[in-house]
């Protein structure tokens, strides 16, 4: 995406062409429908301080 301003252009103009991108752009996605998909044996947090220790 590639707006171009001018110099001189008003403040307005700006605001205008920045909405005008923006509009119809929003995609909304349902994320309840993985809440509790995972079935864990571990905690975890214990699971991620794990993962996050393996690099060092």
């Amino acid at each position: 995406m590639v707006t171009i301003i001018k110099k001189g252009m008003q403040r307005k103009e700006i605001h205008s062409l920045l909405a005008e991108k923006r509009k119809g752009k929003k995609k909304v996605v349902d994320l309840k429908k993985y809440c509790g998909s995972i079935k864990l044996k571990e905690d975890p947090r214990r699971l991620q301080k794990l993962w996050r220790n393996e690099w060092q």
